[in-house]
């Protein structure tokens, strides 16, 4: 049996987005593995500069980026839900541990849902893919602040690991797009083709 190679995709015009967002997220690591003051306070900072920054980054390049639909609505509603947060975070860091573990909870838990929609609704298309991989990825994230009882020193650090792994994995996905390295699903006539040559 015959099979056609798979071909890479043309350039997507949102490979600019996860690029951006993997700025703040690089940042939160460096910053997270350089400061020895893992407090409740630094964390709730660290992550209020995080979530505004993704927020505005993500907001103002999806706009620009993607065409009006089901997926730009569910992005800008991530956005909204980050700079929110942020918002939250930065305006009240003496609240302590548990405030930092609730509201990175529910923000993971709200941008995970939103970004795992988006990807398994646009499936076919080139970011897909990244989208339910980050989707998962914050899930985790906000499964891990919800059960597990941690410790300033823990969380802080957890969340800077996260920030690594999102912040590497943004810049392979937005490279990925730019180039356009991602396999394309097959064309009517790559399926006409098949069918000839494997009657």
């Amino acid at each position: 049996m015959t099979t056609q190679p798979t071909r890479p995709q043309a350039q997507s015009p949102y490979w600019g987005v996860p690029v951006a967002r993997a700025i703040p997220a690089i940042v939160v690591a460096l910053i997270v593995a350089f400061t020895p003051n893992h407090s409740s306070v630094v964390g709730l900072l660290v992550f209020g500069a995080f979530a505004l920054a993704s927020g505005l980054l993500t907001g103002i390049l999806t706009l620009r980026a993607l065409p009006a639909g089901t997926g730009r609505a569910l992005l800008l509603a991530q956005a909204a839900t980050s700079i929110v947060a942020g918002v939250l975070a930065l305006s009240l860091q003496g609240f302590g541990l548990a405030f930092l573990l609730y509201l990175v909870s529910v923000w993971a838990a709200i941008t995970a849902i939103l970004e795992l929609v988006t990807g398994l609704r646009s499936r076919g298309e080139a970011p897909a893919k990244d989208w339910i991989a980050m989707g998962g990825l914050t899930a985790i994230l906000a499964l891990t602040f919800l059960l597990l009882p941690l410790t300033d020193l823990v969380a802080v650090g957890l969340f800077g690991a996260y920030g690594a792994v999102l912040g590497i994995y943004l810049v392979i996905a937005g490279l990925s797009l730019r180039w356009g390295t991602q396999p394309s699903a097959p064309t009517a006539k790559d399926s006409v083709t098949l069918e000839v040559q494997n009657p």
